[in-house]
């Protein structure tokens, strides 16, 4: 008889992070495993099977270790409960062929082809070495690609016209950044040593010639047979989706009344805000739009990276002690410029495992040189302190007292963007957005993230505008009337408006767990006040909720409010 103990939960989840490393470098660079530096992911239709065959085998796995003595432990039942919900969520999109039409402008399968150099260690001439071995992986990686578009093409599994256009002029983007026909992947190369010139200009001219032929056949191939396809997904599709970005399944129209629900309450505190500083003010975004002209604001690209990782770190002082308890190398968040070609909403990455990499902030600049500040406050204190980068990094702290896969891969959309979002109105409800630019600024992204979950499952569903809308009552939504919606109650520019539908349309119900993960974050901490009473320690809490890893919806309010 054999004495092999059968593995836990958390066991049986780490082995999973260390397989699926094995698939897919990528992920391998973001927790920085040095080995996966040089190569890239098969994202062919074998290799999309391969995963999830690994996914199979894991919750065949996952079975098994439920039944251990010990497995009902706390730490092991939230383990089992999210390694199970992420794989099963998984599984659903992969055997509806989802990975056969990933199209658009972020969060497809081929954007992390290019995003991963930004985070693969180039430090030393070994370093680059691997970068060069990566860079001649990209055609390959991208003909993979390209093949699990064509099998989508037999299956008439189509991208909406929209996304694919924006991923088109993405490409040219990426072939030619500055206009005269140097691709993004040579930029990225020039950097090297000298002693691996002429090796790293060759690899660069390849990836980027794999990017010219891949954006060509989109262009030729592609584009032409889904030009007739609709943009939107439909009920079905996106319930899917849904339960892959937010872990629950989601009652759409509540969440949809919802939103209409915030988006009134927000108005109307926006138009005091505004009064504040345009009196008289038509709508709070003529406010704004005042505010782009002659609010304060930062000139310079370099200046405003820097007035950024200010920003993140007056937080970490003011916070730090009083209502969170940070290890130092939580401390640590970098600002940084995101490259050219990136969607234009900011966003972060987190640390690596041993924090040899810190985490980061990245603003697009869209080709601007002036920044007003009203609308950089609030974001940053979303992406870096004390929204992504404190629960992140907490998570890559704490990883030994959970699991690696809790830590880092295991993340639910909604649970992160909901903590940062609450982030935002923490810092409201502690007092550091008392200056009016601030303060609408921050409301004005409160109000863009009611629209996303109004204008997200609105379209998507094609459902009716309410009666009290001020905006086409009766009608039903498209992606048209979406923009138009969005653009009207939003302080962004034309180009991140655009942009931001495009995304809408690409990474259906992602957008939704903004809101909807907000909510869940505040019923907990409210549920856990009132269990307390007096005795209710915010910081304690704040601490031993950003130590929990990752949850779903489903059960992220249950375990918040037992804290």
């Amino acid at each position: 008889m054999s004495d092999t103990k059968s593995p836990l939960p958390r066991e049986v989840a780490d082995a999973y992070v260390d397989e699926l490393i094995a698939l897919d470098p990528v992920t391998g660079t973001y927790l920085g495993v040095q080995e996966s530096s040089s190569r890239l992911p098969d994202i062919s239709p074998a290799g999309q099977e391969a995963r999830a065959e690994l996914a199979r085998a894991t919750l065949a796995k996952l079975d098994e270790a439920e039944r251990v003595p010990g497995a009902d432990s706390d730490i092991e039942r939230r383990c089992a409960r999210l390694l199970r919900e992420r794989l099963t969520a998984e599984l659903a999109v992969h055997d509806a062929e989802e990975g056969l039409r990933s199209v658009g402008n972020l969060g497809t399968i081929v954007h992390p082809v290019r995003e991963v150099f930004t985070v693969t260690p180039a430090e030393t001439e070994e370093d680059w070495a691997a970068i060069a071995q990566r860079l001649r992986a990209v055609p390959t990686t991208l003909a993979g690609y390209r093949d699990s578009l064509a099998r989508g093409l037999e299956r008439k599994l189509y991208a909406g016209p929209r996304p694919t256009a924006t991923f088109i002029h993405q490409l040219g983007e990426w072939a030619d950044t500055d206009g005269n026909g140097r691709g993004w992947f040579e930029d990225f190369a020039s950097a090297g040593p000298e002693a691996l010139r002429a090796e790293l200009d060759e690899a660069a001219r390849g990836a980027t010639t794999a990017v010219v032929e891949l954006r060509d056949w989109m262009r030729d191939v592609y584009a032409p047979t889904v030009e007739d396809a609709p943009n939107t997904v439909g009920r079905e599709r996106y319930a899917r989706w849904s339960r892959y970005f937010n872990g629950t399944d989601l009652d759409l129209d509540e969440a949809y009344a919802y939103g209409w629900a915030e988006f009134h309450r927000i108005l109307g505190e926006m138009r005091r805000e505004a009064e504040k500083i345009l009196p008289g003010a038509e709508t709070p975004w003529v406010a704004l739009a005042h505010l782009d002209e002659h609010g304060k604001h930062i000139e310079g690209v370099d200046e405003v990276r820097q007035w950024l990782q200010g920003l993140m770190d007056q937080a970490i002082e003011a916070l730090d002690g009083t209502h969170f308890d940070l290890a130092a190398r939580v401390r640590k968040v970098e600002s940084r410029i995101a490259p050219p070609g990136s969607a234009a909403a900011p966003y972060y990455t987190p640390p690596s495992e041993d924090f040899s990499r810190p985490g980061r902030t990245w603003l697009p600049t869209m080709g601007q040189t002036r920044f007003p500040v009203y609308d950089l406050v609030s974001t940053w204190y979303h992406e870096g302190v004390p929204g992504h980068h404190l629960q992140l990094a907490q998570w890559t702290h704490v990883a030994a007292d959970l699991s690696r896969y809790q830590a880092t891969i295991g993340g639910v959309s909604a649970n992160a963007e909901g903590w940062a979002l609450y982030a935002e109105r923490l810092m409201d409800e502690l007092g550091f957005l008392t200056d009016p630019e601030h303060r609408l600024g921050y409301l004005d992204a409160q109000m863009m993230r009611a629209a996303r979950v109004i204008v997200d499952i609105g379209m998507h569903l094609e459902l009716e505008i309410p009666a009290d809308s001020p905006f086409h009552p009766g009608e039903r939504w498209t992606p048209e009337l979406a923009q138009e919606f969005f653009g009207a109650h939003s302080s962004r520019p034309a180009d991140f408006v655009e942009s931001e539908l495009t995304r809408y349309l690409t990474i259906p119900g992602q957008a939704i767990g903004y809101k909807l993960g907000e909510r869940a974050w505040l019923l907990g901490r409210e549920n856990a006040r009132e269990r307390h009473g007096d005795a209710f320690d915010l910081k304690a809490w704040h601490m031993a909720a950003l130590s929990q890893g990752s949850l779903g919806l489903d059960d992220l309010v249950d375990e918040l409010s037992r804290l």
